[in-house]
């Protein structure tokens, strides 16, 4: 009243209205959350009531049972199964937040911190600064062959498939035997799956011993350009199908346009169009080039001061249980750093670069899997684009072709063939067969996605979660490594073939 401001009672008011904004924060959460649920709600009601008009519209009244169960039980048109819409990445909306952004700031002092202390080990032992990047230069040799590789690769991919695929259609409803003629055109593109695609790659790589960067890039591509074809054929194949019973007189044909921006489209399961944004932002893409590049050199520092000291004479030692041990925790830090660096160099920033030149407007190429309190959850979250192509045309196709009775079956069957082509990814990049990454799949893999289930919610199975993933990685990297320098210094004069198969590093103990 006098003039005076009473600071502690300012300050005591302001610490109540705090406290009280607390306590209505979860309240107000709360009420947004199911207002939220109810609108979702609301438009998923609409969309059953869309799709039971459409489908009465389809079979009126009158139809028969027969004629209803006959067309349940045709195979999902393209449109019902993945559905795609214009949404940002995870990783771009949380790095808005500057909580989140200081962790990417943490990364980066990292590897500043990396690069000092090579520079300064360096210049100690040699007298001099040494910026040579020798390890670089060897992982990624031969580009050459590894780039006309790719060339053939993707020019046979473009012609084969594509070419097959308007012949059949067209001479589909004009053939008096349609089986037949269906049968013959479909062992062709077998054919060209598995010994154009399969075996071609496979046999440069091997044959003009190409280093393992290398051989990544070609088999990763292989992987990728066979499942794009399997993917083109299994969509269209339906709509030729459905318009011929339906004695259409067009034959649905997709454009070699539309085939073709599928093959760079960062997504594996094709569609005749995709939600595009209305320009390109070049500047995006040119920082996600740049960060996939500082993620390489990431990358390398890593192998150079955590992994290369630490495995370069692990074939003087003999093989026991204890240097097992200490060499799969010691493997951990590196294990994790370069578990973060694929997810961000190639799920995010690639991806996203690509996404960004083709204007490809659905950027949900992963979710959030480090939240995830099941191994169940992670497994759908970590690479949603390949987790996609396994659900639609494995596990789907395998309940449509046996019966919904047979889902545990059918997971299986996923489980198989994603831990086969990953063990063949690094068989043949690595240069040898060590299955260990395949025993971790089908072993524990399998294990904790029944034992970590979608039930499990509490904080502590994201706990679990990523102790057995850490503990993985250890693993992965120990074994990998140790292998590699026992077949580098540990060379076997006349090898038969058990001796491909056999782990060198368990009986490697020669003096470097």
């Amino acid at each position: 009243s006098l003039g005076w401001v009473d600071v502690d009672h300012v300050i005591t008011r302001k610490m109540q209205l705090i406290a009280e904004a607390e306590q209505l924060k979860p309240v107000f959460m709360k009420e947004v959350d199911s207002h939220f649920t109810e609108f979702v709600n609301s438009l998923v009601a609409k969309s059953a009531l869309l799709d039971s008009s459409s489908s009465a519209s389809l079979f009126p009244a009158s139809s028969s049972e027969k004629e209803l169960y006959k067309a349940k039980t045709l195979r999902a048109p393209p449109e019902h199964g993945k559905i795609f819409t214009a949404r940002r990445s995870l990783l771009d909306e949380l790095f808005e937040v500057s909580h989140i952004r200081t962790i990417y700031h943490m990364f980066i002092a990292l590897l500043i911190v990396f690069i000092l202390s090579t520079l300064l080990v360096d210049f100690i032992d040699e007298g001099r600064l040494v910026l040579g990047f020798d390890l670089l230069v060897f992982v990624f040799g031969k580009f050459p062959v590894v780039f006309c590789t790719w060339l053939c690769m993707f020019c046979a991919t473009v012609i084969v498939p594509y070419n097959l695929f308007v012949w059949w259609a067209q001479g589909y409803s004009r053939s008096s035997h349609r089986v037949i003629h269906s049968f013959f055109y479909g062992m062709l593109f077998t054919l060209f799956q598995t010994a154009g695609l399969g075996f071609g790659p496979t046999y440069v790589a091997i044959s003009y011993a190409l280093p393992p960067a290398s051989r990544f890039i070609v088999i990763l591509e292989q992987v990728r350009l066979v499942m794009k074809a399997h993917s083109f054929i299994r969509e269209n194949v339906p709509r030729v199908l459905s318009s011929v019973k339906d004695k259409s007189s067009t034959v649905p044909i997709p454009r070699i346009s539309q085939y073709l921006y599928f093959l760079f489209a960062p997504t594996l399961i094709y569609r005749d169009s995709y939600p595009r944004n209305p320009t390109i932002r070049w500047g995006y893409v040119a920082t996600k080039f740049a960060q996939v590049l500082g993620s390489l050199f990431y990358a390398y520092y890593i192998f150079v001061r955590l992994c290369i000291p630490q495995f370069r004479n692990s074939s003087q030692e003999t093989f026991n249980l204890r240097g097992l041990v200490l060499c799969i925790f010691n493997s951990i830090l590196p294990g994790v750093l370069i578990l973060f660096l694929v997810f961000f160099a190639f799920l995010h920033c690639w991806l996203n670069a690509f996404a960004e030149m083709m204007r490809f407007a659905d950027r949900m190429f992963y979710k959030d899997w480090w939240n995830s309190t099941s191994y169940a959850n992670y497994y759908r979250t970590w690479n949603v684009v390949v987790h996609d192509w396994l659900y639609y045309y494995a596990y789907r196709d395998f309940l449509w072709f046996f019966g919904k009775k047979f889902k545990a079956a059918a997971m299986l069957s996923v489980f198989t063939v994603s831990a086969a082509v990953h063990e063949y990814v690094l068989s043949i990049c690595f240069g040898f067969f060590y299955p260990v990454l395949f025993c971790l799949f089908m072993c524990f893999g399998m294990l904790f996605n029944f034992i970590l289930n979608d039930r499990r919610k509490g904080p502590i199975w994201n706990v679990i979660m990523w102790t057995s993933l850490f503990l993985g990685q250890g693993v992965i990297i120990c074994l990998y490594s140790q292998e590699w320098y026992a077949r580098q210094y540990c060379p076997t004069e006349n090898p038969m073939f058990l001796d491909y198969l056999k782990p060198r590093s368990w009986s490697c103990h020669m003096k470097m």
